[in-house]
């Protein structure tokens, strides 16, 4: 089989090419993957100065290599080390603790103020569907069991007695409220997670999931309100209820601004416009999982536990105060940045 001419003289200036410059490349990557193991104090002080000189060195090889069409397999090496080498020196490094420390001490706080008219417009939301429930209720019995699903009502129902009511307010034992209480967190963050996805909907889902989980609220209020249980059934709700009504009216003012962007894009294409309001989106839904734990750790052990309305009311108006002045009245800064 005959060979293409100049394929010899293509061979030696391949060698001549690795036999230069590869003992280069390997220092480069042998100081790459003890710093990447370890730590740049693992390295020597001129092995630190001989980095970008390397790296330099390594995008010079690779110039050279794209320009004559060498070895496709060498290009691919090359490509990989010198990727390698950008991220190592000039890629933002911050270890894990520093990321989560960043979450919560930055990005978090920042993405709810951004969100603050679309997480007052939620509540407003939520307010307006709780009326609308107690008023339905109110009204027409039958529309409680249109609203209240039978395994969030729990046995609760208009024609329950004060007594029942008030059992369910200060006793059920364990294995009732374990159970109720890791429905209702199933249930609240199904909620979150729904209002949040289909707000690309130009938020229209979103807005009913809302208004409906307010209702749901209302019609619970009002069967207890009828029965003299108004102010009991505010502090069992308070405890826990501050912290989950606030991750979900986040959830929503999430997929509101999500949907909201696509509607209004501004001077953005929409695609640029839901990219940017993901952004922001997102960052809150990771604390919205945040908040709804800390949701079903009160709702599944202090609310029971604790039977004074004082101090059921306490905990949940002192969990509203710390999530407020966490997410608005305190400023706190970046790692890094002074």
């Amino acid at each position: 089989m005959m060979l293409p001419a100049g394929t010899d003289t293509l061979r030696q200036s391949l060698a001549s090419f690795r036999q230069e410059r590869e003992a280069g490349w390997k220092a480069f990557e042998a100081l790459l993957a003890r710093v990447e193991k370890r730590a740049p104090r693992a390295l020597s002080e001129d092995e630190l100065l001989s980095l970008p000189l390397l790296y330099r060195s390594a995008l010079s090889s690779l110039s050279v290599a794209r320009a004559t069409s060498l070895d496709s397999a060498l290009i691919a090496y090359l490509e990989a080390l010198c990727l390698r080498g950008y991220f190592y020196l000039y890629g933002a490094r911050r270890s894990l603790r520093t990321r989560i420390g960043d979450f919560f001490l930055h990005d978090w706080p920042a993405a709810i103020r951004d969100l603050w008219r679309e997480v007052w417009a939620s509540v407003a939301l939520t307010v307006i569907g709780a009326a609308a429930g107690y008023w339905l209720v109110a009204s027409d019995k039958r529309w409680y069991d249109a609203i209240i699903a039978p395994s969030l009502a729990g046995g609760r129902n208009p024609d329950s007695s004060a007594e029942m009511l008030r059992s369910v307010l200060y006793g059920g034992g364990d294995h009732f409220l374990s159970g109720f209480a890791a429905y209702l967190f199933t249930h609240n963050t199904q909620v979150s997670i729904l209002a949040f996805a289909l707000g690309f909907a130009f938020a229209v889902p979103s807005v009913l999931i809302i208004l409906m989980n307010g209702c749901m609220l209302g019609a619970i209020f009002q069967i207890y309100a009828a029965k003299g249980l108004g102010f009991e059934l505010g502090g069992w709700l308070s405890i826990h209820g501050t912290t989950e009504l606030f991750a979900i009216a986040i959830a929503g003012a999430a997929g509101m601004r999500i949907g909201t962007s696509i509607a209004f894009p501004g001077e953005l294409t929409r695609m640029a416009a839901a990219s940017r309001a993901g952004r922001v989106a997102a960052t809150a839904m990771v604390g919205v999982v945040v908040m709804l734990l800390f949701a079903g750790l009160l709702e599944g052990i202090g609310r029971q536990t604790i039977t004074s309305d004082i101090a059921r009311y306490s905990i949940g108006g002192g969990m509203l105060a710390f999530w407020i002045s966490y997410f608005y009245l305190f400023r706190m800064v970046r790692h890094g940045n002074g």
